[in-house]
């Protein structure tokens, strides 16, 4: 008897997200998606359109009011909000345009502070740290303060701490929208050398110049999500 396929790492099947009131908004509407492990999927579309509504809820930080979500076939609504939780740390990275980083902390503690909410071992906990920023190209600054990081610097400090954990995917919202277009190039140079070592990478984005180095883009508009062939990787 041939083996069954592995599961999708994410998929969605008629997801809804309805936002309550008179008149209820359809931020997601009807929105189905597979995304195999390797896989590097960019979600691009207007202001407004659904596109972080989506993210948030992939990455569990939202429920859907309809339609199942399974990560790595496991049905997400039927975890209860600890294993939830416990799914988003352990499995899961999120990178943000805004960074989130501790201002008054240096760029190694602010990695750091990614293990205290998993929980991690204190053991070893600065040198995979150090690890970490040495992967994203800060091994020169890892006891530089925040403060004195630019802009890509920055970003590569919360990449590094999305990627402390080792998450099976990372998943970016506007990550270069703080960004020049130079400082744009290394970041997304940076994503390209992590899916080139195998991280699936889910980026939200309304720059066609960052969406087009990924193998797959959608677009959303009012809620639906559609998959142009033509933007499909060979």
């Amino acid at each position: 008897m041939a083996e069954s396929a592995s599961p999708a790492l994410v998929e969605l099947a008629g997801v809804w997200a309805t936002m309550g009131g008179e008149e209820p908004i359809h931020a997601v509407a009807d929105v189905s998606l597979r995304i195999e492990r390797g896989e590097w999927w960019s979600i691009t579309g207007a202001s407004g359109s659904g596109k972080s509504t989506l993210l948030n809820l992939i990455g569990c930080l939202d429920r859907p009011t309809q339609g199942s979500y399974r990560f790595d076939g496991v049905d997400v609504a039927s975890l209860s909000d600890a294993r939830r939780a416990g799914l988003r740390a352990y499995r899961l990275g999120f990178v943000f345009q805004s960074f989130h980083l501790l201002s008054t902390r240096t760029a190694t503690e602010n990695v750091m502070v990614a293990d205290l909410y998993r929980r991690g071992p204190r053991r070893d906990r600065r040198a995979r740290a150090h690890e970490a920023l040495v992967r994203v190209g800060l091994g020169a600054r890892l006891d530089s303060s925040v403060t004195r990081l630019s802009g890509g610097e920055r970003q590569r400090v919360a990449i590094a701490r999305a990627l402390l954990g080792r998450p099976e995917l990372l998943l970016c919202d506007e990550p270069t929208g703080n960004l020049d277009s130079s400082t744009t190039a290394e970041v997304m140079d940076l994503l390209e050398e992590l899916h080139a070592d195998g991280q699936t990478l889910l980026v939200v984005t309304h720059e066609a110049d960052v969406a087009r180095r990924s193998d797959t883009v959608a677009v959303m508009r009012d809620g639906a999500l559609r998959v142009p062939a033509a933007e499909v990787a060979g």
